[in-house]
């Protein structure tokens, strides 16, 4: 499932905003194959748009830049 993969992106991204983050998950039973992340009201990263999972260190990268861009850091 979803879960594992979502805990372990949250983790990731505390660790670099320790206390400068609220993470929510919610799951969607009634979909599968949604694990989407979205920053401020701003979809940055989509399984199902084609970005898969977040599995490598340039899809993080990439979702670390957005927070850093929305907190102005």
């Amino acid at each position: 499932g979803y879960k594992p993969k979502f805990n372990r992106l949250k983790k990731d991204l505390e660790s670099k905003f320790p206390g400068n983050l609220q993470i929510t998950g919610e799951g969607t039973p009634q979909s599968t194959g949604w694990f989407e992340v979205t920053i401020d009201g701003k979809l940055v990263h989509s399984k199902k748009n084609g970005d898969g999972y977040v599995d490598s260190d340039a899809k993080l990268s990439k979702i670390v830049e957005a927070i850093k861009a929305a907190l102005k850091l």
